[in-house]
């Protein structure tokens, strides 16, 4: 009895040989161990475009890039550890290039002005700014007061003023940005919902529900006084 169970024992994958390419399974990595085993070259090239197809099958995303068949081949040369001698239709990749690291990106990083409107705002303040005065910046200026307006009112649920989404602005663009004179923004509907990004998406919406009727109770009240 002792006997049939250690011949029933299970091998996990922790304790096989580490695969190259884990996305194609561990059966193309048998396939492609078994193709360098062949000494007869005519045939391993058969093989090997066998398998190629077989991995085309399994991987169908790959034929939306562009060069897809040469990726494949480059594929089947990792998964055999660059080990593989078949007359391939594309240049062996090398181990060297596949161990290389990417270049780092150079990313500029700066502190955000105002963390409840975000980066972006930013990058679009200084858009505006390069802008030449006249009807089309203002107009701009009023898209962007609008817009942030809804980003104050997301993180902070009292009402705010048009004059503190101006002052915002031109502080925000280093008072490069000068607000036209006059220029207003249309009234916030009290059925408007602005709400934060949820943390937990898979909350029922029937407490969202309650929390709406409630800041549309509150605002009606402020706006009643």
């Amino acid at each position: 009895m002792e006997n049939n169970i250690d011949n029933c024992k299970l091998l996990y994958n922790t304790e096989r040989v580490k695969l190259w390419m884990p996305e194609y399974g561990r059966n193309v990595q048998k396939m492609v161990d078994y193709l360098k085993t062949i000494e007869d070259r005519e045939k391993r090239n058969e093989q090997a475009k066998a398998i190629v197809k077989v991995m085309a099958i399994l991987n169908p995303q790959v034929h939306i890039q562009e060069n897809w068949e040469q990726k494949l081949w480059d594929h089947l040369h990792i998964i055999s550890g660059f080990d593989l001698d078949v007359d391939s239709p594309y240049p062996m990749p090398s181990m060297e290039n596949f161990y290389q690291r990417p270049e780092v990106v150079p990313i500029k990083k700066r502190p955000i002005k105002a963390n409840h409107y975000g980066r972006n705002i930013e990058s679009i303040i200084d858009l505006i700014a390069e802008r030449e005065d006249g009807e089309e910046k203002t107009a701009m200026i009023r898209q962007l007061a609008i817009y942030m307006r809804q980003q104050y009112l997301i993180w902070n649920k009292d009402t705010v003023s048009d004059q503190t989404i101006f002052q915002d602005i031109e502080k925000l663009s280093d008072y490069r940005i000068k607000v036209p004179e006059g220029l207003q923004l249309n009234k916030v509907s009290n059925d408007m919902n602005y709400s934060r990004p949820s943390l937990n998406p898979g909350k029922s919406g029937r407490n969202q529900n309650q929390r709406q009727k409630g800041n549309n109770k509150m605002r009606k009240q402020r706006n009643n006084k």
